[in-house]
Formats: C-alpha cells, sequence, structure tokens
C-alpha cells in the first residue's frame, strides 16, 4: 500500500505488521496465544456460568468477580486479529476500527481496575466490618458495576473524537498486534499534546486512584488482622483476600513492568515491548479463573459438579 506523506491526505486504512523482527516465530507465537485465549475463553465462561445459575454463589465476592470474568472475555477481543496477522499476511484496519478497538481496549481496562477496586472493597468490609456486609446487596452491587462502566466508557469516549480531529499523514504502518491510543496518535501531523495529556489525565483519575485507595484498603486490612485474637481468624481473613491479591499483581504487575520499560528501557527492542503489551492482555484473562478455581472451595465444587456430574 503506497504511504502518502503530504498533509493533504490523511490515511484512512492501517497495516498491522504484528510483531516486527520475530517474523520467523510468528507460528510458535501463535500457537501459545491460541492456547491462552481458549484458556481465557473457557475458563471465564465457565465462571460465569457457575456464578450465575449457582445461588448460592450469588455473594457479593462472586458477583465482584463475574464482573471481572466478563471483562476478561472483552479484553482477549483482540486475539482473533493477532491471529489472522500471525497465520496469513499483516492485516489492514480501517481508522474508524481501529479507533474503536482501541476504545474498547482502554475502557475494558479501567473497567477491570474498578472491579479490582470494588472487590478490596468487599475484602474490607467483610473483615473490618463484617456484621455491616449486609449493606452490599445485589442491588448496590448493581449500582456498583454500572458506575463502573460508565466511568471506564465515560474517561475514554474523548479520545475518539481527539484521534478524528488529527490528520494521519506519516506512515499508515503500525508495526504492532492491535490498536492504541498513542500508538496510533503518534502517526498524525498535527499538535497531540491534548491527546498525551488527556491520556495522563485518564490514568491518573482511573487506574492510579484505583491502585491508591486498594493499597489502602489492605493496609486498613492488615491492621485489622494483626489486632484479631486467634490464629484461625487470621487464616481465615488471609483465605478470604488470597486470590484477590493474586489477581491484583497478576493485572497490575506486568502492566507495571511495561510502563517502565517504556519509559526507560529505551535499548529493549521494539519486539519486546509487543510482546509484553500482549501479555498484559493474554496472560490475566488466562489464569485468573483458575486461581479462583483452585483457590475457592465453593467455585471449585460447582465447576467439578458441572464437568464430572453426569
Amino acid at each position: 500500500m503506497t504511504t502518502l506523506n503530504h498533509s493533504g491526505v490523511s490515511h484512512t486504512v492501517f497495516r498491522l505488521l504484528g510483531i516486527p523482527g520475530l517474523e520467523d516465530q510468528h507460528m510458535w507465537i501463535s500457537i501459545l496465544f491460541f492456547i491462552s485465549y481458549v484458556i481465557a475463553l473457557l475458563g471465564n465462561s465457565l465462571l460465569i456460568f457457575n456464578i450465575l445459575t449457582k445461588h448460592s454463589l450469588h455473594e457479593p465476592m462472586y458477583l465482584f468477580l463475574c464482573m471481572l470474568a466478563r471483562a476478561d472475555v472483552l479484553s482477549t477481543s483482540t486475539v482473533p486479529q493477532d491471529l489472522a496477522i500471525f497465520w496469513f499476511i499483516p492485516g489492514e484496519i480501517s481508522l474508524d476500527c481501529c479507533i474503536t478497538q482501541l476504545f474498547f481496549i482502554h475502557s475494558t481496562f479501567i473497567s477491570e481496575s474498578g472491579i479490582l477496586l470494588m472487590m478490596a472493597f468487599d475484602c474490607y468490609i467483610a473483615i473490618c466490618y463484617p456484621l455491616r456486609y449486609t449493606i452490599l446487596t445485589h442491588s448496590l452491587i448493581g449500582k456498583l458495576g454500572l458506575m463502573i462502566f460508565l466511568r471506564s466508557y465515560g474517561t475514554i469516549f474523548p479520545i475518539v473524537f481527539l484521534l478524528k480531529r488529527l490528520t494521519f499523514c506519516q506512515s499508515n504502518v503500525i508495526p504492532h498486534t492491535f490498536c492504541e491510543h498513542t500508538g496510533l496518535a503518534k502517526y498524525a501531523c498535527n499538535d497531540i499534546q491534548v491527546n498525551i495529556w488527556h491520556g495522563l489525565l485518564v490514568m491518573v483519575s482511573t487506574v492510579i486512584l484505583d491502585v491508591l485507595l486498594i493499597f489502602v484498603s489492605y493496609l486498613l486490612i492488615l491492621y485489622a488482622v494483626f489486632h484479631m485474637p486467634s490464629c484461625d481468624a487470621h487464616h481465615k481473613a488471609f483465605n478470604t483476600c488470597g486470590s484477590h491479591i493474586c489477581i491484583i499483581i497478576l493485572f497490575y504487575g506486568p502492566r507495571m513492568f511495561t510502563t517502565l520499560t517504556q519509559w526507560f528501557g529505551h535499548h529493549i527492542p521494539p519486539h519486546i515491548h509487543i510482546l509484553l503489551a500482549n501479555v498484559c492482555i493474554l496472560v490475566p484473562p488466562m489464569l485468573n479463573p483458575i486461581i479462583y478455581v483452585i483457590k475457592t472451595k465453593q467455585i471449585l465444587d460447582q465447576v467439578v459438579h458441572v464437568l464430572f456430574t453426569r
């Protein structure tokens, strides 16, 4: 495809190259992607089915987990496109589809962060104020879920207009497996300072704020746990939050590492950055249901019942 480089023409079609530098490894990488994608889809779908159909799992912790599983399924929506690039040829994607894709990638990320915050709040109430745990009614959980998704869509929606105003007169070849905000904006010939500041504002007001609130909630939980009289109470409290802590580390850890490598790892090859970005999308959805099934007896019993009881 011819690349136009004069400011009078704006690209409406882009080419995603996959992982430049690892073209000869695309087939092997695609096998790992495919296996991870299937595990993520099956695991999260099974989790959602069990929670929705088993009345004993209609408790706040499991309902929040159901929301997280739904968001995990949405977060893997770019994988079929990745596989198509790996198996066939570098894929073309229209500007509108590219913007739509990055909108759902970023909004889903913020949704998952908000759900993890609500799960931390659930642990905080369960351990620090067990007698008030009844305040988490189904109605309140539904309202909290609605607020989480409205926040994610509301903060990311302006990006659509910020990108649509730009003129993409530089290269239309994107060395990546999917579209993302700054990766697309840097191909514009306009000033993108507004895009950069908006992205920073969204990150600070959502994800970073969520991390700080989760950290504070766990400080309060630890304070309450260490003031409990018995070791059994300690064990029960840590068991209640153990799965959630694993999910938090799994969700934020790779993303923090990826961000640090982008800021300070300029000597790191581009294909490493692309692989890390895909790890952030694939690994948490794949491992989240496995962690909760293994560490939560109620879910494990229900999964075993569904899979092995005729």
